[in-house]
């Protein structure tokens, strides 16, 4: 019998859902993006254990919700009100990398021994704002890339400008960290004379301490009401978001790896790197081909140290950036800085 129940429990356990669910959800929390985890089957939500729940399934579940990044793992019996008795928990177990884009990839085993009790709960950043009328969103326009340009925010539908009055570094900064770009480089008056009389103006009178998550938590003047036009529309500049950078060789094209995330420079884990990731590092350095580098010249450029950004990044070798490849969450990782990657490219 012994022997018949452990073979059940390995049929079951394969990836994705066991029946398929179409969603995924966080209930009980104090926003969309935290509480206990239930996923749906025969249209019926039922509740996660948490054995094995780690970080990596969190990073995962926080990724398919569009929550930005994972914060924690706490219990799911923590929120309230609790699972209902006879809400039934359907899976015992998800095992992920941190590398999918959804919680039905990563494998699953099927509930045998579990209580609500040992529900899992998730944890991530809250993308949404108390501040009302709440943009939906922000964006640099016009610019090469999306960390360059005029300072645009989007409310039912429509992109507003933003007057430069009572604009800031520290506004900058909040709105550089938002877009996930690096520091924040300049900020000017810039006339769009295109967009005169097509686009309505947002709010002036920002009054950021930089310290905000979004834009949309800064204090500002009353929504519509300024008296700005377009020779007034703020242009910010950030540092470019996945800049690369190779250090401790003795040339630009050759050293140890480091990816910008944040404004903070950390290194990449060699954890199945490989040749493909080396040409796509060269590839969007402009330092032509890599020399496929042997262990010994990869660790001649010696460890790191701070952040470890990335690991198990996973490239075909096509990609323009290394931003286009496979990977663990930001800061999510198993490596030492003995395991820093270095590149040495030909140019």
């Amino acid at each position: 019998m012994a022997l018949l129940f452990s073979l059940i429990l390995t049929v079951c356990i394969r990836p994705g859902f066991l029946e398929s669910p179409s969603r995924v959800r966080l209930v009980g929390g104090p926003h969309r993006c935290e509480g206990r985890v239930e996923v749906e089957q025969k249209g019926q939500w039922g509740t996660v254990c948490d054995d094995g729940w780690d970080k990596n399934e969190v990073a995962v579940l926080c990724r398919e919700l569009g929550c930005g990044d994972a914060n924690g793992t706490p219990s799911g019996y923590l929120f309230e009100p609790p699972a209902e008795k006879n809400q039934e928990v359907l899976l015992q177990e998800i095992r992920c990398t941190g590398t999918e884009d959804t919680l039905a990839q990563c494998e699953q085993e099927a509930a045998y021994d579990c209580s609500h009790d040992e529900d899992a709960g998730a944890s991530c950043e809250n993308p949404e704002s108390s501040f009302s009328p709440v943009p939906e969103n922000v964006r640099l326009a016009d610019g090469p890339g999306h960390c360059k340009g005029h300072v645009e925010v989007k409310h039912q539908d429509q992109w507003y400008s933003v007057c430069q009055a009572g604009w800031s570094l520290r506004a900058a900064k909040v709105v550089c960290r938002q877009l996930g770009c690096g520091r924040a480089l300049l900020i000017q008056k810039h006339c769009r004379k295109p967009a005169q009389g097509q686009r309505p103006i947002w709010l002036s009178q920002m009054s950021c301490s930089g310290r905000e998550a979004t834009l949309q938590d800064c204090p500002s003047g009353p929504w519509g009401s300024n008296s700005c036009n377009h020779d007034e529309d703020t242009w910010v500049e950030c540092e470019d978001a996945f800049a690369l950078r190779l250090v401790g060789g003795d040339k630009l094209c050759s050293g140890r790896l480091e990816v910008l995330h944040k404004g903070v420079w950390g290194s990449v884990c060699d954890d199945g790197w490989g040749e493909k990731e080396d040409q796509v590092v060269c590839k969007q350095m402009g330092c032509g081909q890599s020399l496929s580098p042997s262990f010994k010249d990869r660790k001649s450029h010696g460890p790191g140290a701070g952040r470890i950004w990335l690991d198990d990044v996973r490239c075909s070798g096509e990609e323009q950036s290394l931003e286009q490849c496979q990977h663990r969450f930001w800061g999510y990782h198993d490596c030492t800085h003995q395991e820093d990657v270095a590149v040495i490219c030909s140019e």
